[in-house]
């Protein structure tokens, strides 16, 4: 609590070493609140005063926290191959209305080593019209691979966007056995 009795807000944050390059993982005591990827020093800088500025408090980095704790090591399990599901506290305050409608279908209802169509996966939130908006809600993700974005292709085959960046898309979906290991 704080000085006038108040439960204030704690952010505690970390960067770990992956197979797609550093992620950042920040969490509150809901649970994981964002996964950045690239966390580059300008990238975690960036993060860090957005999260700020959206949760009210200065995030503090804190490798070993009892709060990250869980979440470092499903990370580590799931880029071993050893772990096929997130099972995770989310807090989902950075995210509201249609698109945590759908991420949250998405989280739920596309299993590891499955994709799904924008067009599907706006029909099942209601909206099968709104393949767009689900293309919006899935640059606004901020807890992509827990919220599996990746997974959610072009009706016509295509790999469709990624935040992320195509190459990390790729290495994701031949983690999970849905594309090949690039080459090279």
């Amino acid at each position: 609590m704080d000085s006038q009795g108040q439960n204030e807000q704690r952010v505690v944050w970390t960067v770990v070493g992956t197979d797609i390059g550093p992620l950042l993982l920040a969490a509150t005591q809901d649970g994981l609140v964002n996964v950045v990827f690239h966390a580059t020093d300008a990238v975690r800088d960036k993060t860090l005063d957005r999260l700020a500025t959206r949760l009210g408090t200065e995030p503090v980095e804190a490798p070993d926290s009892p709060l990250l704790a869980e979440a470092i090591r499903q990370f580590e399990a799931y880029f071993a191959g050893d772990r096929r599901d997130f099972e995770l506290s989310l807090d989902w305050s950075l995210i509201s209305g249609f698109n945590r409608q759908v991420l949250r279908e998405l989280a739920s209802g596309v299993p590891y080593g499955s994709v799904v169509g924008y067009g599907d996966l706006a029909g099942r939130v209601g909206q099968p019209r709104a393949a767009q908006a689900v293309g919006v809600a899935m640059g606004s993700n901020p807890l992509p691979v827990v919220v599996p974005c990746h997974r959610v292709v072009e009706s016509d085959g295509g790999i469709g966007g990624f935040g992320g960046g195509l190459e990390t898309k790729r290495k994701l979906l031949a983690l999970e056995g849905v594309l090949p290991e690039p080459l090279f």
